[in-house]
């Protein structure tokens, strides 16, 4: 993927019937629940920390894609990973980006290849290889909204939680500056480049 990110770009903007600025985003799914998500934390001593613990399945799902080289977040907060909700999501990315032509980088999820969708004019699939989260930088923006809007928490409901995950992506949406140190990768930046 490394390798040829920057030639795989090219075949996919040849596919666009309108011929716009490009923008690369990497799209990712996470399940935020209120299930507890106990760290070690620093405490003085002798005082040991007590951290409350939760084990309750209610989840809701947010979708985020990230452009590496300016660090813009878009994001929604869904409560399934389903054909419907990537419906709603590309369509709302469509719509924040009607002047650009989206190459949207994702997994093979099945909801991502569903026959069911209906991709606006400017935005286009690239299917990253099976098994390698490793590759797409969305996977590191959830590990730092985990680990500094979420870990040690307990949630008194589902609506708490969520109260919580959209007050979290909303700082990282108005943070490009963050989102870049995070998800600027430099073979994908070179890429990108290359490729305009």
């Amino acid at each position: 993927m490394e390798k040829k990110l920057s030639s795989d770009l090219a075949q996919v903007r040849a596919r666009f019937p309108a011929q716009q600025p490009i923008r690369v985003m990497f799209q990712d799914e996470a399940r935020f629940g209120r299930i507890s998500d106990s760290r070690r934390c620093w405490c003085k001593k002798p005082l040991r920390p007590l951290v409350k613990a939760m084990l309750t399945h209610e989840y809701v799902y947010a979708y985020a894609a990230v452009s590496p080289v300016d660090g813009r977040l878009d994001a929604l907060v869904l409560p399934h990973v389903n054909a419907q909700c990537m419906q709603l999501f590309i369509n709302e990315l469509a719509r924040r980006y009607p002047n650009e032509n989206l190459i949207m980088v994702v997994d093979g999820a099945g909801w991502h290849k569903a026959g069911s969708l209906e991709l606006p004019d400017n935005l286009r699939p690239h299917f990253l290889p099976p098994y390698s989260p490793e590759l797409n930088p969305q996977e590191h923006i959830w590990d730092e909204l985990r680990e500094k809007h979420f870990h040690n928490r307990v949630f008194d409901s589902l609506d708490a939680l969520e109260d919580q995950l959209v007050q979290a992506l909303k700082a990282f949406e108005a943070d490009p500056q963050r989102m870049r140190s995070i998800a600027g990768w430099d073979w994908i930046i070179n890429a990108v480049s290359t490729e305009k």
